[in-house]
């Protein structure tokens, strides 16, 4: 959610100190160096200036170090509580990092002196729908619309939230009232086509066309409309024109984005080199010994809303979200990420355990023994878990290379997964992914189970079965009846897991196949082997 912060009522200073002047110029002209070089000196002049702790948070967020941002926002409000635009900022964090209740507690502290601020009143509506307060929330993204039905974000986001909630047609009906309200909406084009199951009719498939014709329309809005018109030419079986769309997308993507697949290859040799079986021999014993923790990692779009969503709905299991704790916690290590662990006594990591339960718990919304982070990328961070969690159990579900990659390559992650934008990316991703799964097997052997997404379909009473017993748990039968759940969803695959298991989107790739040999050429003798690992892993 966008839009401007409330006004400051105490950040003074800031234009007469001329090391802060010249960072502001430094960061608004994208020298993200400069600047924090600036304001790091600032800060060794004057620790407390909050200004320059704003301002580095800024930095942190641009670099897409939240967790970094929270802290100093934080450290910034002890210092001046008064300070609004940086509550502002800090509650837009908090809402980034999933800690919608927490957000929804820092807004109501600026509502308090300005309630009817319409920026606070919308971060709030989608705070509380992060937060589980469905009803709530729709409430209030109904009197935000009363009141400021001028704004086209605030029709966007109740028709997300609707959507969530599990509210599709009313979804629907919200979309299409903001591009009758707003023609060319790109924003609601674009959610209409994110629901999975929605299909256009000929003359909004038409609109679309026709703002793509646009030599002004921007790069992001030209980018979500050509992931919205592949959709919509998919659904239509023109598949040859849908590819055309969905790689016009994917290619302005690519340029506002920067992907080093070198760079990944490089790091995750480096995690297998690390993570010896010497290494977790010398710290047996260590870590928090909770046993309710179930982490779901894999690749996106492999599968893992739908078996968060069957296991979710056992009654001793509670599925959260894909929660960004685990990294938080490896980016907060002093030092290099892994090497710090080496460093580190073995309290510390029973300690690291406790803080991530004590963050999940305001987090929770029933008591349940168990519960479900769903983070893909946890998948990297297999050792840490180990190590803060040795009683936790991974379930690592996998797709079929091609099925997973045309799934990613149509699918708008923003900036998030920067490996979609190319299927030669995502190939030589997969490649690695499938090496380092290959290691913690093997120097943590049983440590994972491992869920293929076609056997999940064909046969899930089987797999959900090992699953649970993989966790700890008997069969429940609720687990097949998982469409019928009632429990907010905000990933790309939320429609799709509110009905029964269906199986023709095992195959939707191959109407694509013809496209997909940069996919396969890398990908080598991990596709041919597949779901077997080959010799090199």
């Amino acid at each position: 959610m966008s839009g401007l912060a409330p006004q400051d009522s105490s950040s003074g200073g800031f234009s007469a100190n001329p090391l802060l002047r010249e960072a502001a110029r430094a960061l608004d002209a994208g020298q993200i160096e400069t600047a924090e070089k600036l304001l790091r000196k600032r800060l060794d002049e004057e620790p407390n200036d909050v200004n320059a702790l704003k301002l580095l948070a800024e930095i942190a967020i641009r670099c897409n170090i939240r967790e970094d941002a929270e802290q100093l926002l934080g450290r910034c409000l002890e210092i001046a509580p008064d300070f609004r635009a940086a509550r502002y900022r800090y509650a837009q964090v908090l809402f980034d990092l999933n800690k919608g209740r927490k957000a929804v507690a820092e807004i109501d502290k600026l509502l308090e002196d300005n309630p009817d601020n319409p920026e606070c009143r919308g971060l709030k509506a989608v705070a509380l729908a992060q937060a589980g307060e469905h009803d709530e929330a729709l409430a209030c993204h109904e009197l935000l619309l009363r009141d400021h039905p001028e704004r086209p974000g605030f029709w966007t986001n109740y028709a997300s939230d609707l959507r969530a909630a599990g509210r599709q047609s009313d979804a629907i009906v919200t979309y299409r009232a903001a591009i009758e309200r707003f023609p060319g909406l790109v924003e609601a084009y674009w959610g209409l086509g994110n629901l999975k199951t929605f299909r256009f009719k000929p003359e909004e498939v038409a609109a679309m066309e026709h703002e793509l014709s646009r030599d002004e329309l921007e790069a992001r809005d030209r980018s979500l409309l050509h992931f919205t018109v592949g959709k919509a030419k998919e659904d239509a079986g023109e598949y040859e024109e849908s590819f055309k769309h969905y790689a016009e997308a994917n290619a302005l993507r690519h340029i506002a984005v920067r992907h080093d697949a070198r760079q990944i290859t490089h790091d995750f040799a480096h995690l297998r080199a690390f993570f010896s079986s010497e290494f977790f021999t010398e710290r047996d014993g260590a870590g928090c010994n909770a046993a309710a923790p179930v982490f779901i990692v894999g690749l996106p779009r492999a599968g893992s809303t739908l078996l968060a969503q069957m296991l979710g709905s056992h009654a001793e299991i509670e599925a959260i979200a894909e929660l960004p704790n685990i990294n938080a916690i490896a980016g907060r290590l002093e030092g290099t990420f892994p090497e710090a662990l080496r460093e580190l006594d073995i309290e510390v990591f029973e300690a690291l355990g406790e803080e991530y339960l004590d963050d999940i718990r305001t987090l929770r919304a029933t008591s349940r023994p168990r519960f479900i982070d769903k983070m893909p990328d946890n998948f990297r961070n297999i050792g840490l878990i180990h190590l803060i969690l040795p009683n936790a159990k991974i379930i690592d579900i996998r797709r079929h290379p091609l099925a997973c990659g045309f799934s990613n390559f149509k699918q708008d992650f923003e900036l998030g997964y920067t490996f979609a934008n190319d299927l030669t990316d995502f190939g030589r991703y997969y490649l690695d992914y499938v090496e380092l799964m290959a290691h913690w097997d093997r120097v943590l052997p049983g440590k994972v189970h491992r869920v293929f997404y076609e056997n999940l379909i064909a046969d899930p009473r089987s797999e959900i079965g090992c699953a649970l017993g993989h966790i700890g748990l008997d069969f429940d039968e609720r687990c097949l009846r998982f469409h019928e759940a009632e429990r907010a969803l905000r990933t790309a695959s939320s429609e799709q897991v509110r009905t029964p298991l269906f199986k023709s989107a095992l195959d939707q790739w191959r109407n694509y196949e013809k496209w997909l040999t940069p996919l396969k050429a890398v990908l080598g003798p991990v596709l041919t082997h597949y779901p077997e690992v080959p010799p090199f892993a």
